[in-house]
């Protein structure tokens, strides 16, 4: 058995009492929600990387969405 320091916060108890299995189970559901709210999978840009080029950095909008909006909801009339 692990033990475990007395400092440990008591949610990090929680997930340290699952299993594996269920640990890959709760960090899927967790992923699913991030992008659900609008989360993305791409790095952030980091200008001390040698493969930076601000010159090809594109703004995303903060809300993560596309920056797309529906103009009209029907159908167009002639």
């Amino acid at each position: 058995m692990l033990t475990l320091p007395k400092t440990i916060p008591d949610e990090w108890l929680e997930w340290y009492a699952l299993t594996p299995a269920e640990r890959l189970r709760e960090s899927e559901r967790l992923w699913a929600q991030y992008l659900a709210m609008g989360g993305s999978l791409d790095p952030e840009p980091d200008s001390q990387s040698p493969f930076y080029f601000p010159e090809s950095a594109s703004s995303r909008p903060v809300d993560g969405r596309s920056g797309l909006c529906v103009l009209r909801s029907g159908p167009v009339q002639p």
